[in-house]
C-alpha cells in the first residue's frame, strides 16, 4: 500500500480492535457533536490518512442535508451550505446506506457541483459512509484527502465499524442537544405560567388600585422589561380616560395620577376605541400623539403597548406598558401582558364593585357605630351578664391572660358559665379569627375519646373505615377547649401531657408526627388536687393545666347578678316564645336571691325558661312554690354544717323525688338544671349512690 493509503500498512485484526475500542472510549460520554469530531480524529489519525473529516446530517422534514468539516490542519469547524438529499454524494450514500469510495474527484461526474467545491479545497478523494442507527437514518460520516487514496475490503469494513460508534454517539448528542431545547422550552413556559400566577396572586391579595398596579409592574418586569405601567378607567361623563394607578422606573409615577387623557388623540383611546391591543412606536409618541405622550417621552419612552380592559361588553379602560427600547413589544411579551390585562380587567371590576359597596355601607355603619360601642360598653363580654365584684374580678384575669398563649384552667362548680369564660379568652386572644372547639371530655366514652382529640387512621380499629381527622387538628392555628378535663382516663393523660409540651402528636394508628399550634383551655367542677392526691389523675400533667386558673363564683356568692341575669334571659326568650313579658315583680326577684341554687346559672336559665312558658300575660310568672320544693333546708335544721352537706342532701333528695331517675325531661339532671353526665359526676364526688334494694 503507497504512502497515499489509508494507513502506512495493513492493520492487524488486534489493532483494529484496539482502535474500535480507543474510539469507543473517547467518543461514548461525548455529548456536543463538534467536540465528538475532535476526539474522533484524535483517534483515527493514528491509523488513518485524511486531511478533512465532515459529518452531514440529513434534515428529513425539509429534504436537504448539512453538513460541518473539521480540517486537521486547525481546529475550527466549517458550516457548508445545505445541499437537497438527491444533489450530491452524501445524499446518495444516506439513501442507498451504501460507502462510498471517490479515488479523484476530477473523474467523478455524477455530482460535478459537489466534486467542483471538493477540488476547490484541495480534495482528490473521498470516501463517505452511512451513519445509521436502529432508530433513525442520521447522515453520513465522510474522509477527504489531498492525495489520491485505494482503499481496500478490510479498510472500508473497518471504517464502516468506526461509522456505526460515530452514529450512536452523534444521535445520543443530538437526542441530548433536542432534550436540552425542551428543557428550555418547558423552563421559559413555567416561568411564564409563574409570572401569571404570581399576578393573579396580587390581583386577589389588592383591592386598592395603586398597590395593584405596583404589584404587576414588578412581576411584570422580570418577563418584560419595560419602563413605565399605567392604569386608566373610563370616566363617561366626560368621556376621558383617568389615570388611577401609574408605577415608573426612574420617576415617580403618582405624578400621573389623576391625569385626563382623551379618548380621541391618544395611544389608550385609541386601543380603547378600538377594543383591541395596538402597538405605537416612537413617531407615533412624536407625531399624532405629541400632546397626550408628553409625560411618557419625558420619561424616555419610544415604544407603547396599549391592551383594553373589558369585561363581558363593559369597557373599563386601559392597561398601558411603555419600553425605552423601539420596537421592544414582541408578539410573545403582547401575549403575556394581554394575558395580564385579562387579569386586571377582572380585578378592576372588582374594585370598583368594592369601593361601590364602601360607600353605600359607610354610612350605615357610621350610624351603628355609636349603637354598638354603647352595647360593648353595657356588655362587653356578651352573655358574661353582672356587675357583682367576684364576677368583675374574673373577668379582670380573662383580660389579662386572654392576649398570651398561656394554658388557662377555668375551675367551678356546674352551671356557672365556664364554657362562656373559655369563649371570652378566645375572643380577646389573637388567634380569635381561627376556629374555636370544644369538646366535653365526661360526653365521650372513654374508648373513643383518644380518637375525638388526635383522630385515626383508616383500619385503626375495628369500624374504622375512613381517616378521621382529631379535635385538635380541626383546632389548628385556634383554641381547644375541653370541658370536663377531670374525665380524660389516666391511660390517654401523657398523649394530652405532649401535645402541650412538644405541640405534636401521631393519629391512633398512625405512625406520621402531626405538629399543631393549639392553645388550650380546660375546665372542670371536679378537685383536680385531690385527684392527683388519689393517683386518679397525673401531676404533671394538672401543673401543665394549672398554669393560669380562673376560679368561676357560684351564682349564690353573686346574688346581685341575678335581677341582671333574669331581664337577661327573659328577653332572649321573649322573642321565639312569643311572650311580651314586661313586669318582673320584686318579691320574685327577692325569692330568687333567697334561693341557695345548687345548679347557678344554668339552674337559674331553666327555671327561667319554665316560667316563660308559664306567664301568658305582660307579668313573669315564676312557679316559686316549686322552688320552695327544691330549697334545702338550714344548717341548723339538718344539722349539716357545711355547703357540701347542704348539696348532697338536696340532691338526694330529688333523686328520691324522681325515683333515682338521672336523665329524661322528667329525671333528677333537669330538675336540678344540669347535665346528666354532669349530676353523675357530682355524685361521685359527694358519695351518693343508690341505696340498694331489700
Amino acid at each position: 500500500m503507497s504512502p497515499a493509503d489509508l494507513s502506512t500498512g495493513p492493520l492487524s485484526l488486534v489493532e483494529r480492535f484496539q482502535t474500535l475500542l480507543a474510539v469507543a472510549g473517547s467518543i461514548t460520554s461525548c455529548r456536543d457533536p463538534e467536540e465528538l469530531f475532535r476526539r474522533l480524529a484524535r483517534q483515527l489519525q493514528r491509523v488513518v490518512r485524511f486531511d478533512r473529516l465532515g459529518l452531514v446530517l440529513l434534515q428529513p422534514e425539509r429534504g436537504v442535508t448539512s453538513a460541518r468539516v473539521l480540517e486537521t490542519t486547525g481546529t475550527g469547524f466549517t458550516t457548508l451550505p445545505e445541499y437537497p438529499l438527491h444533489g450530491n454524494h452524501s445524499g446518495w450514500v444516506i439513501e442507498t446506506q451504501q460507502a462510498l469510495i471517490v479515488p479523484d474527484t476530477a473523474a467523478e461526474t455524477r455530482w460535478p457541483r459537489a466534486m467542483a467545491e471538493l477540488q476547490q479545497h484541495g480534495i482528490v478523494s473521498v470516501c463517505s459512509l452511512p451513519l445509521t442507527t436502529a432508530r433513525r437514518r442520521i447522515g453520513a460520516l465522510g474522509f477527504g484527502s489531498r492525495e489520491p487514496v485505494t482503499y481496500t475490503a478490510a479498510e472500508v469494513d473497518f471504517l464502516g465499524e468506526v461509522a456505526k460508534l460515530v452514529a450512536v454517539a452523534v444521535d445520543n448528542a443530538l437526542n441530548f442537544d433536542d432534550a436540552q431545547a425542551t428543557q428550555r422550552q418547558l423552563s421559559t413556559e413555567r416561568d411564564h405560567l409563574r409570572l401569571l400566577l404570581e399576578v393573579t396572586n396580587a390581583l386577589v391579595s389588592n383591592l386598592d388600585l395603586a398597590e395593584l398596579v405596583a404589584a404587576i409592574s414588578s412581576s411584570l418586569e422580570r418577563a418584560i422589561p419595560h419602563e413605565f405601567t399605567a392604569l386608566a378607567l373610563y370616566d363617561k361623563e366626560s368621556d376621558d380616560l383617568v389615570v388611577h394607578a401609574a408605577a415608573a422606573k426612574s420617576s415617580d409615577g403618582r405624578r400621573q395620577v389623576g391625569r385626563r387623557i382623551p379618548v380621541g388623540g391618544s395611544a389608550a383611546g385609541e386601543a380603547f376605541t378600538a377594543r383591541r391591543t395596538l402597538l405605537f412606536g416612537e413617531d407615533d409618541l412624536t407625531g399624532r400623539f405629541a400632546d397626550t405622550a408628553a409625560p411618557m417621552r419625558e420619561a424616555g419612552i419610544r415604544s407603547v403597548c396599549a391592551v383594553p380592559l373589558v369585561v363581558g361588553d363593559r369597557g373599563l379602560g386601559t392597561l398601558t406598558v411603555g419600553n425605552p427600547e423601539p420596537d421592544a413589544f414582541t408578539p410573545e411579551s403582547v401575549a403575556m401582558i394581554e394575558a395580564v390585562a385579562r387579569q386586571v380587567a377582572m380585578a378592576v371590576a372588582n374594585c370598583l364593585a368594592f369601593q361601590e359597596i364602601a360607600q353605600l355601607t359607610q354610612k350605615l355603619a357610621e350610624e351603628r357605630l355609636y349603637l354598638e360601642s354603647e352595647i360593648r360598653a353595657e356588655h362587653p363580654f356578651g352573655e358574661i351578664v353582672g356587675e357583682s365584684r367576684p364576677l368583675r374580678d374574673v373577668l379582670q384575669q380573662v383580660e389579662t391572660v386572654a392576649p398570651t398563649d398561656a394554658t388557662v384552667l377555668v375551675l367551678g362548680e356546674t352551671g356557672t358559665g365556664k364554657e362562656l369564660i373559655a369563649r371570652a379568652i378566645h375572643d380577646r386572644s389573637g388567634r380569635r379569627e381561627r376556629t374555636f372547639v370544644k369538646i366535653n371530655c365526661a360526653a365521650i366514652p372513654s374508648g373513643l375519646l383518644e380518637s375525638e382529640l388526635f383522630g385515626h387512621e383508616r383500619g385503626a380499629f375495628t369500624g374504622a373505615i375512613a381517616q378521621k381527622i382529631g379535635r385538635f387538628e380541626v383546632a389548628q392555628g385556634g383554641t381547644l377547649f375541653l370541658d370536663e378535663v377531670g374525665e380524660i382516663p389516666l391511660e390517654l393523660q401523657p398523649k394530652l401531657l405532649r401535645v402541650l409540651q412538644e405541640q405534636e402528636f401521631e393519629r391512633l394508628g398512625g405512625t406520621r408526627t402531626i405538629k399543631v399550634d393549639v392553645r388550650l383551655v380546660t375546665a372542670t367542677n371536679r378537685d383536680l388536687a385531690r385527684l392527683v392526691e388519689e393517683q386518679r389523675f397525673r401531676d404533671d400533667l394538672y401543673y401543665r393545666l394549672n398554669v393560669f386558673p380562673i376560679h368561676v363564683p357560684p351564682l349564690r356568692e353573686r346574688l346581685e347578678d341575678i335581677p341582671a341575669l333574669v331581664r337577661f334571659f327573659v328577653q332572649r326568650l321573649a322573642r321565639p316564645m312569643n311572650r311580651h313579658v314586661e313586669v318582673i315583680p320584686s318579691e320574685t326577684l327577692e325569692a330568687l336571691r333567697r334561693y341557695a341554687w345548687p345548679g347557678n346559672v344554668r339552674e337559674l336559665a331553666n327555671l327561667l325558661e319554665r316560667a316563660m312558658i308559664l306567664s301568658k300575660g305582660r307579668t313573669l310568672e315564676v312557679p316559686l312554690a316549686e322552688l320552695e320544693r327544691r330549697r334545702p333546708r338550714a344548717d341548723h335544721e339538718d344539722g349539716a354544717s357545711t355547703l357540701e352537706d347542704v348539696e348532697r342532701t338536696h340532691i338526694r333528695r330529688v333523686l328520691v323525688e324522681t325515683n333515682w331517675m338521672l336523665g329524661g325531661p322528667r329525671g333528677a339532671a333537669a330538675r336540678l338544671g344540669m347535665k346528666r353526665t354532669t349530676l353523675q359526676s357530682l355524685m361521685r364526688r359527694l358519695g351518693i349512690a343508690r341505696p340498694r334494694a331489700a
